[in-house]
């Protein structure tokens, strides 16, 4: 399920729909039918000289959809223009909002002459086919230029389930700019292996795969509108797992399982410099995707002066070197390190001096963007002990309930009643607590110590108008809503 997809948005063309002003309600119904073109608002279009300007007062069934005072459901689009008064006296809110969503289209069209035009944004590989419907009714799509200093809407591409599943993480940071990499993927695997350090369990982790496995299954049905996050829980589950193999963890240190690389409550510094190890190559592979995503979006001057790209990478490699040097006493080591921090903050001080007004002010307020940048580096590499110490909590929960389950045990009798309910409860309890925490800690890593790195500025999400539109029947005739024909064609 993990298909070979290119880690870039959808690319867009930016099109303007044209049709005679007679036939421009019926090439919009086939555009709210098709769902793929995103239609720019009046406030947003330019008017050229000789064109009438768009008309943005509301509508008549905006005004009737107000009046009403009723709670419209999902908006539908009649394909044949309706007899409002009659939509209004049936009580038919949805058709009213489908007409006021279209008045507003049509309110936002540049007219000139005989002809009308909308611009938005299409995806490129759905041009051919949207036009192809569009000139059914008189209508046409025609691509334009991209204009200079406007960035298309995002899409992010993909079918897989996996990719579907990661793409919820990145969205809740913010929206991929369109210029950028498509790091769902990634940042998916990234999260659900800082998840299972911290929730290293085999048990635990089996019962988590068991979840996602469910998940796909479509069990329970009540969890159906969690189905997409199988593959998240699933992998997380696949991940604790594995380091609760390494650990030696079954439910706690029952000594169901070797201990195949450290034990986290005897070896707790070995756990946190893997750790403090794992965040430094985390955090040079977000540097080389904000190189990459500088790069992308302001070419090689963007990607080499700005801090989250090749000056960034240098400091941070600089001072990496050196913490390094000073643990081994390596003064050759400390100075090669020295020489590329300082050349890093060198590349660094121009972007960051263009960004200010320039003059005294600026200097100063470059100043302390250096030295928060070199704050910043230290900080990020040390947050990540937190997987080692969240490591450690878990381990700690389940060797306190495995020492009270096996001393109830020893006791006999009535008590070994005891010691397994304290065994299945505190299980309970500590899955539970630590499922928590370390998804929430996860969370905190992946966005303020990789994702501030791998993206700078912000995208705006890809919002296509897209209506049911109902076919056949004269909407003025149609009963209320619920009680209509199952004739509606999305």
């Amino acid at each position: 399920m993990l298909r070979h997809e290119p880690m870039v948005p959808v690319r867009m063309r930016r099109v303007a729909i044209v049709a005679p002003r007679a036939a421009l309600r019926d090439v919009l119904v086939k555009v709210a039918e098709a769902g793929c073109i995103e239609i720019e608002a009046a406030g947003r279009q330019s008017v050229g000289g000789g064109l009438d300007a768009p008309q943005t007062a509301p509508g008549s069934a905006a005004r009737r959809l107000r009046a009403s005072r009723a709670e419209p459901g999902s908006a539908v689009l009649s394909a044949v223009p309706p007899d409002l008064d009659a939509l209004e006296r049936a009580g038919r809110t949805d058709l009213l909002a489908g007409e006021a969503q279209l008045e507003e289209r049509l309110g936002s069209a540049v007219r000139h002459g005989a002809a009308a035009a909308l611009a938005g944004w299409c995806p490129a590989a759905a041009v051919p086919a949207t036009a192809e419907r569009l000139a059914e009714v008189g209508g046409a799509l025609v691509p334009l230029r991209t204009p200079r200093g406007v960035d298309p809407p995002t899409l992010l591409g993909g079918t897989g389930a996996v990719r579907r599943s990661f793409a919820g993480l990145v969205r809740t940071y913010g929206t991929v700019p369109y210029a950028d990499l498509d790091p769902s993927v990634p940042a998916g695997i990234v999260y659900v292996v800082m998840f299972g350090v911290m929730f290293g369990d085999a048990g635990h982790g089996a019962l988590l795969l068991l979840a996602g496995l469910s998940l796909w299954l479509g069990r329970p049905r009540r969890a159906e509108p969690l189905r997409g996050l199988w593959p998240f829980v699933a992998g997380a589950g696949v991940t604790s797992t594995l380091a609760g193999v390494a650990y030696g963890e079954f439910f706690g240190p029952t000594g169901v399982l070797p201990v195949l690389w450290l034990n986290p409550l005897h070896d707790p510094l070995r756990l946190l410099a893997a750790a403090v190890g794992l965040g430094a190559v985390l955090l040079a592979v977000a540097y080389g995707a904000g190189i990459a995503n500088r790069w992308r979006e302001g070419g090689p001057s963007g990607a080499l002066y700005a801090l989250s790209g090749v000056a960034g990478a240098m400091l941070y490699l600089g001072l990496a070197a050196m913490g390094g040097a000073l643990w081994l006493g390596d003064v050759g080591v400390l100075f090669a390190g020295a020489t590329v921090a300082c050349a890093g903050l060198v590349l660094a001080g121009p972007g960051l001096f263009a960004a200010t007004g320039g003059g005294p002010g600026g200097v100063v307020q470059v100043g302390v963007q250096l030295f928060d940048g070199v704050l910043r580096i230290g900080s990020n590499v040390i947050s990540f002990a937190r997987l080692a110490a969240f490591g450690l909590t878990h381990a700690a929960l389940g060797a306190i309930v495995w020492q009270g389950t096996t001393a109830l045990a020893r006791t006999g009798g009535v008590a070994l009643v005891a010691a397994v309910a304290l065994f299945v409860v505190g299980n309970a309890l500590a899955f539970a607590l630590e499922a928590l925490v370390a998804g929430v800690q996860a969370l905190r890593l992946e966005f303020y110590e990789l994702f501030s790195r791998v993206f700078d500025p912000q995208g705006r999400p890809f919002r296509p108008w897209r209506l049911p539109v109902l076919h056949g029947v004269g909407p003025a005739a149609a009963p209320p809503e619920g009680n209509a024909p199952d004739k509606e064609a999305t």
